[in-house]
């Protein structure tokens, strides 16, 4: 059964996406500043899907931890999940994303087009320059951030190295860090097909003080996002993997 739910996730998901990409394209052409609505909806309908199909609810705590305007939200990566999310959870949000995801047919020009942070993950001392050029503009448009400290998606229970660029990004925005916690891998696994019933939880944690020192910045950024879920969900075998 969770095969077949499966399936059908991805059948409707991709076929929606593929959808609101024509659209957005058209969109792009006509009112090109108008296109963050066709994220949200994007965002939308794959967490309906994946409730609906899959069984997948969504609970989320901490909101009031979220300041009413621009942010700097430093969330925890186990899944595709983590990308969708956040477009339904905020008014105006960017996402921190590599680069390669521009390539992408149809849905890399619409990311271009709504404005997200796109860097060269091997761009070195350049890519935090632009990072950091990005973030400022981004940040006095209004919007928030979310930026992925670890890089990359990691399975849960495992926190990878926290990159600089959210370090540089505080200093140079003065926006507290506000860390994120998920457990979003153990139903949603990352390079997983297989999506299993349950609930992702999502848990907002106190902003970190503005003005700390890098290494104390990245200690406590470190400590916020050590923390798990409780109660725990249970793992979900090698789906993770």
């Amino acid at each position: 059964m969770i095969v077949i739910r499966s399936f059908l996730f991805y059948i409707v998901f991709f076929g929606g996406t593929a959808i609101l990409s024509l659209i957005g394209g058209v969109m792009r052409l006509v009112v090109p500043t108008k296109l963050l609505p066709i994220a949200v909806a994007w965002s939308s309908l794959g967490i309906w899907s994946a409730r609906v199909i899959c069984g997948i609810r969504l609970d989320v705590s901490g909101q009031e931890n979220l300041p009413p305007g621009p942010a700097l939200i430093a969330s925890r990566h186990q899944s595709a999940f983590d990308t969708l999310v956040w477009f339904t959870l905020l008014p105006r949000c960017c996402y921190v994303l590599k680069k390669e995801l521009l390539r992408i047919p149809l849905m890399g020009p619409l990311m271009k087009a709504t404005d997200m942070i796109a860097v060269d993950r091997e761009g070195g001392a350049r890519t935090i320059r632009e990072l950091v050029r990005q973030g400022q503009r981004v940040i006095q448009d209004g919007r928030q951030i979310v930026i992925f400290p670890e890089g990359t998606r990691a399975p849960p229970g495992a926190l990878l190295p926290l990159q600089p660029g959210v370090a540089a990004l505080a200093t140079r925005t003065k926006m507290p860090v506000i860390p994120v916690i998920t457990d979003s891998g153990l139903r949603w696994g990352r390079r997983a097909f297989h999506k299993y019933p349950g609930t992702i939880h999502v848990k907002i944690l106190p902003a970190l003080p503005v003005g700390l020192p890098r290494d104390e910045l990245m200690e406590r950024l470190k400590h916020a996002l050590e923390q798990t879920i409780d109660p725990p969900t249970g793992p979900v075998g090698n789906s993770v993997s």
